[in-house]
């Protein structure tokens, strides 16, 4: 499911039924698995994905803020895509960089200090490399 999921950057129903007849179990088995599991997507992700930490030390830091910020100038909730699937928007109950609070990456890049000002600059910095 993982490598289904890495080459799509979802987990399409026909690759999930695929899976489920070569592993000779239900399809509902496949579905659970699917479902019970945070990091598999039944949606397909953006090009990039951000993760805005609600932890403790970023929430009392501004995080919701940020959230709120990214959440406008993308146009999009947390838990959504943009329509041109260039961005999807989650948030995470820890990044692990307490001390950088608030805190965000970007795929595997880690921003601290955010603030609802730097979601335009680190947006449009990340625009400019595509």
């Amino acid at each position: 499911m993982q490598e289904t999921q890495e080459k799509f950057r979802y987990l399409p129903a026909a690759a999930m039924r695929e899976i489920a007849k070569f592993l000779r179990i239900p399809e509902s088995a496949v579905y659970g698995v699917s479902t019970f599991y945070a990091q598999f997507k039944l949606t397909p992700l953006g090009k990039k994905v951000i993760r805005i930490c609600r932890g403790t030390a970023c929430h009392v830091r501004g995080a919701s803020k940020v959230l709120a910020e990214m959440e406008k100038q993308l146009g999009i909730k947390a838990g959504e895509t943009t329509e041109d699937l260039e961005y999807t928007l989650e948030t995470v109950a820890c990044i692990g960089a307490c001390a950088l609070a608030p805190t965000m990456t970007i795929d595997n890049e880690t921003y601290g200090k955010m603030t609802a000002k730097k979601v335009a600059e680190v947006l449009g910095d990340k625009s400019k490399t595509q």
